[in-house]
């Protein structure tokens, strides 16, 4: 079935209304949807690169909009709907891990694990279900996924074809890079 919905969101990348339907995955993926919109952004930055940024832009303000309402499904629906989807997702026990991370790191916790292929649905709904603060999570939700899909969006616009297999097998050491970048920023500007 994920192969399926796999192969159906790369089509899209072709579809007339290719953005629109990048708005609608990036929305769902932030919240219910399992196939992140990357498959969808990769190969549109690459067929279009000088519109890269735009579609990184895209990604971003629907994922973030998603990410909203990832949030309230697990502030105000953790019982009825959040704990099904984190037990179909594996991640059932994610919320106590998640509530000790936030005690502990606040903010970090949404900065690292939203640029980390770790999936943001479980950011977005633990983070409503651990009660969160949402002035600070909706920040940290928008650096992050502003910081994921526009490098993603500058490593294509810069590189073109040739990085893309580099994106697809080590995603996550690019990722998990940036997000060593933010955390090292934010820790020389506490205690620096």
């Amino acid at each position: 079935m994920l192969r399926r919905l796999y192969d159906l969101v790369l089509r899209l990348a072709g579809h007339p209304r290719a953005p629109s339907w990048l708005a609608v995955v990036s929305f769902a993926e932030s919240s219910v949807f399992p196939i992140p919109p990357d498959a969808m952004l990769i190969p549109m930055c690459l067929a279009k690169p000088d519109r890269a940024y735009r579609y990184a832009l895209i990604c971003t303000i629907a994922s973030v909009l998603g990410g909203i309402l990832g949030y309230a499904i697990g502030y105000f629906l953790f019982e009825a709907l959040a704990e099904p989807v984190l037990r179909a997702y594996g991640h059932a026990d994610a919320l106590i891990r998640f509530q000790g991370w936030y005690d502990r790191w606040g903010a970090l916790v949404i900065l690292i694990k939203g640029l980390t292929p770790i999936p943001y649905k479980i950011v977005t709904i633990a983070s409503g279900a651990a009660l969160f603060s949402f002035p600070i999570f909706l920040a940290a939700s928008i650096v992050t996924r502003g910081a994921r899909f526009f490098l993603l969006a500058w490593l294509l616009r810069r590189f073109g074809p040739p990085i893309q297999g580099f994106i697809e097998q080590r995603l996550t050491l690019v990722t998990t890079a940036a997000a060593a970048g933010i955390v090292l920023g934010f820790l020389a500007l506490r205690y620096v």
